[in-house]
């Protein structure tokens, strides 16, 4: 009598039931876009561009990229078990690339939104979207680097997801997710032959998305500096307890941090109380409850630690 392999009554091996399983959780869950190009009210017969979204709140809210959407105000979302819905655009980040939007109808459940943050590089995600007008298609991929920063459209894209995941046009808006179906990221862009990125889903970008639920656009705190990531010198690190802080590459002339008195060439360890490093760790804390208050900057300067009090303001035509 031949043995029985209980392989055999499940034909995936473990990889393919991890992809399978986020594909069958996540696909009813991610729409595919189609918004008019040409602005307000622009009609169909001039075209339409495609995209993804993500459903993410019980009450018909998407998330999707501020590139997809454009200067549309709505479009249709089509979801893979054919029903559709309009929506209208809530609001839209070019900074970040994101865009909230809300379904005039029925949405499925939810997607769960993951935490970013907690990824690992070489860590299995899988993209869910609909490329090429493609619906519901699935790719799976590791996480090939983080903390990217992403040159678009005039502007750059800062602390993004680098992926090994097939992404194509079409894909932008839609998910990137975890093994257990939570969305991480929403892909954003294809930077080349097995290169997709994804704006993170973390701390900085729910608070982004809370702002443009609320308000419908994001207020940030604007300080003049253009910074790049510089070493401790060597004699304070052990005292510091760390190797880097962001170096003061420039400063806008008559913006608060040239008037706090800060200078090129200065060494950003600490604002507000929080350790800096990298551009992200200053941008986490230059929203609208810092504009206009008194912010703490510690820079080493010439060997010395030196404090200064800067002001924010709000930052315009973002």
């Amino acid at each position: 009598m031949e043995d029985s392999n209980p392989a055999d009554s499940n034909p995936l091996d473990a990889y393919s039931q991890i992809v399978s399983g986020v594909a069958e959780r996540l696909t009813p869950k991610v729409a595919s876009l189609r918004v008019p190009r040409g602005g307000p009210g622009a009609g169909y017969g001039r075209g339409e561009s495609l995209g993804s979204g993500v459903v993410f709140t019980g009450d018909g809210f998407l998330l999707t990229n501020a590139h997809v959407v454009g200067k549309s105000t709505g479009g249709t979302a089509e979801f893979s078990d054919g029903t559709s819905a309009p929506f209208r655009v809530v609001g839209a980040d070019p900074l970040s690339d994101l865009a909230v939007l809300r379904a005039n109808g029925p949405t499925p459940e939810p997607a769960k939104l993951g935490e970013a943050d907690a990824l690992k590089v070489g860590q299995l995600v899988v993209a869910v979207g609909n490329p090429l007008g493609l619906a519901g298609s699935v790719t799976a991929g590791v996480v090939s680097a983080l903390g990217r920063s992403l040159p678009a459209r005039g502007r750059v894209i800062e602390d993004v997801i680098q992926t090994d995941a097939a992404l194509n046009p079409g894909n932008s808006g839609g998910a990137l997710a975890d093994a257990r179906a939570r969305v991480v990221g929403i892909n954003t862009a294809v930077a080349g032959v097995g290169l997709g990125m994804a704006v993170p889903v973390n701390d900085t970008t729910r608070k982004i998305i809370s702002a443009l639920m609320r308000d419908g656009r994001v207020r940030r705190a604007y300080l003049g500096l253009a910074m790049t990531p510089g070493p401790v010198p060597a004699t304070w690190r052990e005292r510091l307890g760390r190797k880097t802080g962001l170096l003061v590459a420039q400063v806008v002339a008559g913006g608060p941090a040239d008037r706090a008195g800060l200078r090129q060439g200065d060494l950003l360890l600490t604002v507000a109380g929080h350790p800096v490093a990298v551009s992200q760790d200053l941008q986490r804390l230059m929203f609208s409850d810092a504009i206009g208050r008194p912010l703490a900057i510690t820079v080493m300067r010439n060997g010395a630690l030196v404090d200064v009090i800067a002001q924010p303001s709000e930052l315009v035509n973002a």
